[in-house]
């Protein structure tokens, strides 16, 4: 009976659980897989990308409207910034926000130069962008989102900034985290486990992967209860 009873014991020991897993300062599990590390503020040229329509075709997959207030993260050089200035048109909002000084720094002066008054520039933190409350009618995270190095303190505390209705899209290659893209399936469980609803996924050639927009459901919960995702 000892020897059943010591089994178990270890049997037990190796089904981990939230507790069990590395967490960050604040309680939030560690990312399970690798992260990115930010190697440019544009993804690629401009002119390019203007011709595949990138920018046109995720906006319209995104129903940007006219006078909608929508966020930029990750905004690097601006080329999504610009174009949603335009979308939103002069009763629309754009905040742009980056964590890299020097990617801030110059999407400020651009932004000055050609004179977008709609569009506001800021300077965020790795895990949390600081958004106003109940303010986004869209959050917009391209190409970045396998950058952020604590993906569930992230996510968490991106929720409280959507408007009613509001929603987050993300545009990602389907590949591994470590080669620049994330997988549909681990990104749909990571913001399953903070309390996000896959609304629709649409591939999107002119993007280089694909589009998922996301609304949040039900209370936050509570960092200490989430178990990270297995890439």
């Amino acid at each position: 009976m000892r020897g059943r009873a010591i089994a178990l014991a270890l049997l037990l020991a190796g089904c981990s659980r939230a507790s069990d897993e590395p967490r960050t300062t604040d309680g939030f599990p560690q990312a399970a897989r690798p992260v990115a590390k930010t190697v440019s503020g544009s993804w690629s040229n401009e002119p390019d990308r203007d011709r595949r329509g990138e920018a046109e075709a995720v906006m319209h997959a995104a129903d940007v409207k006219s006078g909608m207030t929508v966020a930029d993260i990750g905004a690097g050089e601006g080329y999504y910034t610009i174009r949603l200035s335009a979308r939103v048109g002069p009763k629309g909002r754009v905040l742009a926000e980056d964590i890299v000084r020097l990617f801030h720094d110059r999407l400020a002066d651009r932004v000055y130069r050609d004179r977008l008054d709609n569009v506001s520039v800021k300077l965020g933190r790795p895990a949390d962008p600081g958004l106003p409350g109940g303010s986004f009618d869209r959050i917009f995270m391209v190409h970045m989102y396998h950058e952020i190095e604590e993906p569930y303190e992230f996510l968490w505390n991106l929720r409280p900034s959507l408007a009613p209705g509001g929603m987050v899209a993300v545009v990602d290659a389907d590949r591994p985290t470590q080669a620049h893209g994330t997988p549909p399936a681990l990104l749909d469980c990571e913001f399953k486990t903070v309390g996000y609803t896959l609304v629709e996924r649409k591939t999107m050639p002119q993007a280089g992967g694909y589009l998922a927009l996301y609304k949040a459901e039900g209370p936050r919960p509570e960092p200490k209860a989430m178990d990270a995702c297995k890439a």
